[in-house]
């Protein structure tokens, strides 16, 4: 096929093919995204549900992190052949974007009281460092943004195909350990480009990474643009450069670009590497719109190419890779002193389930034992950060009473869950409630079990809870019962990995053919899965490395 054909099929506009080439593409072509808001404030919000432009409601409303969600009691086998406006309900999951995981008491006592007076006392928190919320109707959206943006908290592209939440370390600025404060490089972004019309209307959803974590505790190899904290060929702190990582149905690890990044070029590139992806993004399917199909392409060096001719004008100079993960594990829980002396506390929710009113009480924890800020990981749990010597027990034994430990089992500390088919009309199966029930039950049955296995538990094949790069990942679907009749089940992959953090030694679950559990004999197939792990394991031996040389009878 000629070359302008294909190209022209992509639909790239760096190459003047502009004509939209899917609805998607023709709604965002018709009126930029970020238009949507006034329409909300001005029609919506006061004429109701029922006077939503489609196109708005399914469309533009995520570039202010509005999804409806799916209405009760539509079973997982009607997701893919239901219509939109079937399986909508006429509520509403809200997105509150929290750049770099950082809250003060107030922000976060802020979306509390949203939540109980909004949104029936919902919130979860993601693996994305947001909070979501549940219940929210139209009308009642006008008054959240304005409580929201009083504490200086906002929805603007928590959603859509647009620059989304940018990941931070939670503990930046206080890890003693860690290469570089990211803090202001996010500031900095945030400040210039989230709502610039610009970047609203690229290709796909865009996800950045910020950090100069040890632990690299923000999965920089499966984002779309990361800046990874390394010291650079002068000795001074810095950025290596990682683009095209991503999960859902058809996973990437992210490439380095072999470029080092000062901190004050990390805005400019950026939004280089942003334009790149709007210029030359694919814009044909949906599918394949995301910048890790770019990067498959083109390769690193022709990304870099472009990068610097098309965009910066100038050569980024060469850097090196950031090393391993320290500790081996990515995430933040338990109590741990701070470079001034002062300790955080990181404590485990159930698989990211919370409410408004654990949330309002976190926040007068925060304040009265700490300085008032709180902290979201990747890993849906939570930090208090700057706790003095003396508050550490009481602080301790009031997020113990509260169900929210610093000291929680392994299976509670490493297991996640997306929102699943309670709310998300993606959702095939139960998610929350199921993975909830595993964790206790593995904890009554297995109490002396202490290696960290991650379990990561999806509703659907996207990814949403990091499926592929989890120990033990659960991909929820259809399967055949003991009955002989369909019911809710997950797939199971087995051995992910991203320890390494050069992206390299990093590895995708292994999927071994049919294996498959129902929902119900979940906890059963965990346990003797774990079991034989625990008997057959070499000394120091992880899951992963385990399980990329177990026989599939071990899997079974």
């Amino acid at each position: 096929m000629p070359s302008a054909h294909r190209h022209r099929g992509q639909g790239q506009w760096a190459l003047g093919y502009r004509e939209p080439l899917n609805k998607n593409e023709e709604n965002k072509k018709n009126d930029d995204g970020l238009n949507v808001r006034q329409r909300i404030i001005d029609v919506y919000s006061r004429q109701g549900f029922d006077s939503i432009d489609p196109a708005d409601l399914r469309g533009r409303f995520r570039w202010f992190g509005l999804y409806t969600q799916r209405r009760p009691g539509i079973d997982g086998g009607k997701t893919a052949t239901l219509e939109p406006e079937e399986l909508d309900d006429r509520y509403f999951m809200l997105r509150i974007r929290i750049d770099g995981g950082q809250l003060s008491n107030e922000q976060l006592g802020t979306i509390a009281d949203i939540s109980t007076r909004y949104g029936r006392d919902t919130a979860d928190l993601t693996d994305r460092q947001n909070v979501q919320l549940h219940w929210i109707r139209i009308e009642d959206v006008p008054a959240i943004w304005t409580a929201l943006e009083a504490v200086g908290l906002s929805t603007t592209e928590a959603c859509g195909d647009t620059p989304r939440v940018v990941l931070g370390c939670p503990l930046a600025g206080i890890d003693a350990d860690e290469v570089i404060d990211a803090t202001p490089q996010i500031d900095e972004v945030t400040e210039r480009y989230v709502g610039d019309p610009a970047f609203s209307n690229l290709p796909r959803k865009y996800k950045s990474v910020m950090s100069g974590c040890t632990a690299q505790c923000t999965v920089h190899e499966i984002n779309d643009v990361a800046f990874v904290g390394v010291m650079g060929p002068d000795g001074q702190p810095g950025y290596d450069l990682w683009v095209g990582g991503g999960l859902s149905t058809n996973p990437m690890i992210a490439k380095r670009l072999g470029a080092f990044i000062q901190p004050g070029q990390v805005a400019e590139v950026w939004a280089g590497i942003t334009a790149v992806f709007r210029d030359y993004g694919y814009r044909r399917l949906r599918h394949r719109a995301r910048l890790k199909f770019l990067i498959a392409d083109w390769g690193p060096e022709k990304f870099r190419e472009v990068l610097e001719k098309e965009y910066l004008g100038y050569a980024l100079p060469d850097g090196s890779p950031p090393p391993p993960p320290a500790g081996g594990r990515r995430d933040h829980v338990g109590v741990h002193r701070q470079r001034d002396g002062r300790y955080y506390v990181g404590f485990a929710p159930r698989v990211g389930r919370v409410s408004g009113s654990a949330l309002a009480r976190v926040a007068d924890l925060a304040a009265r034992y700490g300085s008032g800020r709180v902290r979201t990981t990747t890993e849906q749990k939570m930090v208090i950060l700057d706790v003095p010597q003396d508050n550490v027990a009481g602080l301790t034994a009031e997020l113990d009473a509260a169900d929210l430990p610093a000291t929680p089992s392994v299976f509670r500390q490493h297991t996640m869950a997306c929102t699943g088919i309670e709310f998300c009309k993606l959702a095939i199966v139960e998610t929350k409630a199921r993975a909830t029930q595993a964790i206790a039950e593995l904890e009554r049955r297995l109490p002396g079990f202490t290696e960290p296995v991650t379990i990561n538990v999806n509703g659907c094949p996207n990814s949403c809870a990091r499926i592929q790069t989890a120990d033990i990942g659960l991909k929820g679907s259809l399967v055949i019962g003991p009955d002989g009749r369909q019911t809710e089940g997950f797939q199971i992959h087995l051995g992910g990995s991203l320890a390494g953090g050069d992206g390299e030694s990093s590895g995708f679950g292994r999927k071994v053919r049919g294996l498959k559990t129902t929902a119900e004999d979940l906890p059963d197939y965990l346990e003797r899965v774990l079991r034989r792990f625990q008997e057959g394991r070499g000394a120091d031996e992880t899951f992963a490395t385990w399980a990329s040389r177990a026989s599939e009878e071990d899997f079974a």
